[in-house]
């Protein structure tokens, strides 16, 4: 039984809710948002390389625009080890391709696990505990096995995932067929998806064997892997643009879960630096030189140090000052960043803000 992991990190996302500290030619995965001198996708790196075979078994995947940079975070990455996409078309293109390739040199029964670049996590030693269980479980079985995060409050802002009937245990930890997947519930909803205790957060974080996945993406998603076996990746730009969930996780049968608890964060907007860094003792977050009057609740973060942020009365605000930028927003509305970044890409006046 092959037990060795190849662990892909999914790298060519933009963090666009990060901005104006994200932006096109430093996206969300080169920054450092917990305090560390490593950025998001040196930490994500130094966890996997640790469960494998070393450098020369560890894959990146992402966009021409920022794959100089990758190279500049991560010397050590084998050249070969890096697929860039020729324009993002979605992780189902990304998980197609990658796979594929890795098949190609190490053969189908290859046990590959995908990675966001951009997750945060607490203990170490229990991330590597489960992925080991998850690499067991997709060895032995036709399985996609996903990471279920045990949720501690009702989220509207991740995905859930139902478990159904268990199958078994690896490394002592319950592995169960998934029921369905759930996008983004309201908040009475995922109340009562707490209240039943069979719900976990889908992470985006996957396990499988090359094999298994690629015949489950030519039932499922033949759109998408099939001109990739016939062009190769010169296709990229014509095919369609899919996420991994929508394009094959909620249509397989061979979906299980591993519902687990190592301390998780996809730090998915600005509201995240406080889950992370906030404490009883002080009223604010703040990464950066902050003088505030009768000021709460707010997160602050200033690029330059020479930069002084000056508050008075505020309460449960994000303020952000980076380079020529300065956002204020309320911490409620972060997810709307998006939406702003829409217009100031509509007004030529502002492009070299994006």
């Amino acid at each position: 039984m092959n037990t060795l992991l190849f662990p892909v990190i999914l790298a060519g996302g933009k963090g666009e809710r990060f901005w104006p500290l994200s932006r096109k030619d430093r996206p969300k995965q080169f920054l450092s948002l917990d305090g560390s001198s490593r950025s998001l996708l040196q930490a994500t790196a130094d966890r996997l390389i640790e469960l494998g075979g070393g450098w020369d078994f560890l894959w990146v995947i992402t966009s021409s625009q920022i794959a100089e940079g990758v190279r500049q975070q991560l010397p050590d990455l084998p050249v070969e080890n890096l697929l860039i996409e020729s324009e993002g078309r979605d992780t189902a293109a990304a998980v197609a391709w990658t796979s594929l390739e890795i098949k190609q040199r190490y053969g189908e029964n290859a046990v590959i696990g995908f990675f966001p670049a951009d997750h945060w996590i607490a203990d170490q030693e229990a991330f590597a505990h489960t992925l080991s269980a998850a690499t067991k479980l997709a060895a032995s079985t036709a399985a996609i096995v996903t990471l279920g995060i045990k949720p501690t409050f009702p989220s509207t802002g991740y995905g859930y995932i139902e478990q159904g009937e268990k199958i078994g245990s690896f490394n002592e930890l319950p592995a169960y067929h998934v029921n369905r997947f759930t996008e983004k519930p309201n908040r009475e909803t995922a109340e009562t998806f707490l209240s039943t205790g069979r719900f976990s957060w889908n992470s985006g974080m996957f396990v499988f064997r090359a094999g298994v996945v690629l015949k489950e993406l030519h039932t499922h998603a033949p759109e998408i892997i099939e001109p990739l076996e016939q062009h190769g990746p010169d296709i990229y730009p014509q095919l369609p643009k899919k996420s991994i969930d929508y394009a094959l996780m909620e249509k397989t049968t061979l979906a299980y879960v591993l519902p687990v608890d190592f301390g998780w964060d996809d730090l998915g907007d600005w509201n995240a630096i406080e889950r992370l860094l906030k404490t009883e003792e002080t009223p604010n977050v703040e990464l950066g030189t902050h003088v505030g009057l009768d000021t709460q609740g707010a997160i602050i973060y200033a690029s330059n140090p020479e930069d002084v942020v000056v508050t008075i009365g505020l309460e449960d605000v994000v303020i952000v000052r980076d380079r020529n930028v300065t956002l204020v927003v309320k911490k409620e509305r972060t997810q709307e960043i998006k939406q702003i970044l829409k217009i100031l890409q509509s007004d030529s006046r502002f492009t070299d803000l994006l």
